[in-house]
């Protein structure tokens, strides 16, 4: 089963875009360097795929998927758990910040509390 010539060229096109609109991103500031080996890494391999249709039939046979299109999904399936497990280790990371500067601001609200009331004890007039 060879893949047709028409879609072999579309898979290619798609491919070098996604990748090409990736690294723009990331050129652009629109992306973070952080977030984009993910990204950087699925580019890559769609082309790989692409061009290297014997290598996807491989990969099929390996796994013991019946079609390509089974293992397109199939890879599909991890990149979306990857990112969702890279985005949840970002959240926690994010979720202890905050609770830290929160903390922190707590501290400082009580230190500029008791400053204010030694400057205004100081400045009121003893009757």
């Amino acid at each position: 089963m060879d893949i047709p010539v028409r879609q072999k060229v579309m898979a290619i096109l798609i491919a070098i875009s996604i990748f090409i609109t990736i690294i723009e991103l990331i050129r652009r500031r629109k992306l973070r360097e952080e977030y984009s080996w993910l990204w950087l890494m699925t580019g890559f391999i769609l082309i790989v795929l692409a061009l290297w249709t014997n290598l996807l039939r491989m990969v099929t046979y390996m796994i013991g998927a019946v079609v390509p299109t089974s293992t397109l999904f199939f890879c599909a399936i991890i990149f979306v758990i990857l990112v969702c497990l890279q985005f949840s280790v970002k959240i926690s990371q994010l979720t202890n910040n905050i609770k830290n500067l929160t903390q922190e601001i707590a501290i400082l609200n009580s230190i500029v509390e008791g400053l204010t009331l030694k400057v205004n004890l100081k400045n009121e007039p003893l009757t």
